[in-house]
């Protein structure tokens, strides 16, 4: 059953990074699947209504039901709510694409934003995916508020982003992850160039209540012609006071109220 469920997932997952659909033959070869097994799996998520299959095609892709779950899970935890003014708020000072990310577990996850740009080069890229927590600043941040052995733990869990798939500036040791992961301690939030994708800057702050475990992130991202570090620099101080409003805004959100 747990080998069936993990294969589920793996297909779900893949269809997600492909919303114009995978013939069945290319999504059996990707997951290294068999061709008969991979069909009963899709079958069976057809059945529950998490995939379709094109008529016309016969490609298979992912239903919306699986973000109707997504989003319905936000908005009864209350996250977003309490967030979306403050994100609006900072996105407006800056200039600049503000998201707010939340822990669970070892994973920290995009679930808002704003975007503050309007005219220009816009940074918008996808919600709801996992942070590599070596290569962002939201995952420095994170990594800001542990212990070096924490960090050194988690980072090894969940790798090293991969040569190529980031920008130039990509840590590629864990002791250059740690080099970031230091200074945000010294400043307060974390600032990268060309960390995350080439031409592109971002920093951020730990949301954390009280003296406890940090309960999520607070980003901003742009260009770099445009958030250069002087312009991160003197962003620190409205960065620091909005993370610190979503923490204090917090008990009105059932997920951050429990985490607290």
């Amino acid at each position: 059953m747990s080998a069936i469920l993990e294969r589920s997932f793996k297909i779900m997952e893949h269809l997600a990074e492909h919303p114009e659909g995978r013939q069945l033959s290319a999504l059996a070869t990707d997951l290294g699947m068999p061709l008969s097994a991979t069909h009963r799996l899709l079958a069976e998520l057809i059945r529950c209504g998490y995939v379709r299959q094109d008529q016309n095609h016969g490609d298979y892709r992912l239903t919306i039901k699986l973000v109707s779950l997504g989003l319905s899970f936000l908005s009864n935890s209350g996250i977003v709510d309490v967030a979306q003014p403050l994100l609006d708020r900072l996105a407006a000072e800056s200039g600049e694409l503000v998201r707010l990310a939340v822990v669970d577990g070892d994973d920290l996850t995009f679930v808002a934003k704003a975007q503050g740009a309007r005219r220009g080069l816009r940074y918008d890229p996808d919600m709801g995916l996992s942070v590599n927590l070596s290569c962002s600043s939201a995952g420095h941040a994170w990594l800001s508020t542990m212990t070096d052995e924490e960090v050194l733990q988690l980072v090894a869990r969940q790798g090293l982003g991969k040569p190529g798939e980031f920008g130039p500036k990509a840590p590629t040791t864990v002791r250059a992850v740690l080099t970031y992961v230091r200074n945000a301690r010294k400043r307060g939030f974390s600032m990268i160039n060309e960390v995350f994708a080439p031409a592109m800057t971002a920093m951020a702050a730990p949301i954390r209540i009280g003296n406890g475990a940090a309960i999520g992130v607070v980003t901003i991202a742009g260009p770099l012609v445009r958030l250069t570090e002087e312009r991160m620099l003197a962003l620190g101080p409205a960065l620091l006071a909005t993370a610190e409003d979503v923490a204090h805004a917090s008990g009105a959100s059932a997920m951050f109220k429990k985490r607290a």
